[in-house]
């Protein structure tokens, strides 16, 4: 969830496709949508993914991202500059060969010293005029900070020179779909069908991945439903057992004087502490599984992501653990406490 906020839950992004030599909606037309919905939409920036060597010196970078974005794509994103300057206006109108990096090149290839430096895109020198703030938990290859922005007329004139991608915010979250709508309808009336563009939302797709994540918890809930009411089954009989066995103990007790309710305490007590331990058990299990997930994903995903259960978790589990005791072990601990003392003795 962090990940795709981090992404925008207050964007759109928009693909658009050419309808052939008939229309074709350019970054000016894309603007002036914008703007005519500016009760609804906020900042637009056009996107563009460049592929090709980029080098820095000697060197070639295999995982760096370049793309090409306006001068509004900093606010869009809520990223910031440490050091230098974001991209400007002019920098777009004159097609400026200028770029602003990530922390991680610029401290693993210019010892943090990169604005005024050059870097080379597709064969193009490009003067470094800025410095991200970092963004990612680590700075690495590959990671979010191993990224070049430059203005997307630069990048359009080195590519294709058709602009097909754009990101835009709207000016409340809160009427997110119905900024999406407005969007779409304003695309449909420009194409004359919906074939030619997609809108989507990093809020949609959050929904999508929170309700598929939801749907695996309720399956393991399910699952652990009934691993508890196997276990608590157990129990029950584990304690019916040892009621059969201790039927003297219990009418020697009885005869002495002890009150029904302390027979129940007793068994209850028993049933509980037994669930309790094979709770504590399954909470050490759980916490050296944690750490060997931990250990696994990162060799698999090569992303550190800690497994590593909450205190509230495990109180939660120890109780809903001992519960399962005292619920199971009632019916045992009742038919203790209503036996007849005299029966009870007569059975020894």
């Amino acid at each position: 969830m962090a990940s795709f906020a981090d992404m925008g839950t207050d964007t759109l992004t928009v693909s658009v496709q050419s309808r052939g030599s008939t229309r074709t909606l350019d970054v000016d037309q894309m603007y002036d949508i914008v703007d005519e919905n500016s009760e609804y939409l906020a900042l637009c920036s056009p996107t563009v993914s460049m592929s090709g060597s980029i080098k820095i010196g000697n060197e070639t970078m295999s995982s760096t991202s370049a793309t090409g974005v306006s001068e509004d794509y900093f606010n869009i994103k809520g990223y910031a500059v440490s050091d230098g300057r974001w991209l400007q206006y002019s920098d777009l109108s004159q097609r400026s060969k200028v770029c602003v990096i990530g922390e991680y090149l610029n401290l693993a290839y210019y010892g943090g010293n990169a604005v005024g430096e050059t870097i080379r895109l597709n064969g193009q020198s490009f003067t470094i005029v800025g410095v991200m703030e970092q963004e990612g938990t680590d700075l690495e290859e590959g990671g979010t900070d191993d990224c070049i922005f430059l203005p997307y007329t630069t990048s359009a004139r080195l590519t294709s020179g058709m602009i097909s991608s754009y990101t835009i915010t709207v000016q409340d979250e809160t009427y997110l779909a119905e900024s999406k709508t407005i969007l779409e309808d304003a695309l449909y009336d420009f194409f004359g069908s919906d074939s030619f563009y997609t809108v989507s939302s990093m809020s949609e797709l959050l929904d999508t991945m929170t309700s598929m994540i939801n749907m695996i918890v309720y399956i393991l809930v399910a699952i652990a439903a009934i691993s508890l009411l196997v276990g608590g089954i157990g129990i029950m009989n584990i304690m019916l057992v040892s009621v059969t066995e201790r039927t003297t103990e219990i009418g020697i007790r009885k005869s002495l004087g002890a009150k029904e309710r302390y027979i129940m305490e007793q068994f209850v007590l028993e049933a509980a502490l037994t669930s309790a331990l094979g709770g504590i058990i399954g909470i050490a299990l759980g916490y050296i599984l944690s750490a060997v997930a931990t250990v696994v994903i990162e060799m698999l995903m090569e992303e550190a992501i800690t497994v590593a259960p909450t205190i509230a978790s495990v109180l939660i589990a120890f109780g809903i653990s001992a519960g399962i005791g005292v619920i199971f072990g009632y019916l045992p601990a009742k038919k203790a406490a209503a036996l007849n003392p005299i029966d009870a003795l007569h059975y020894a």
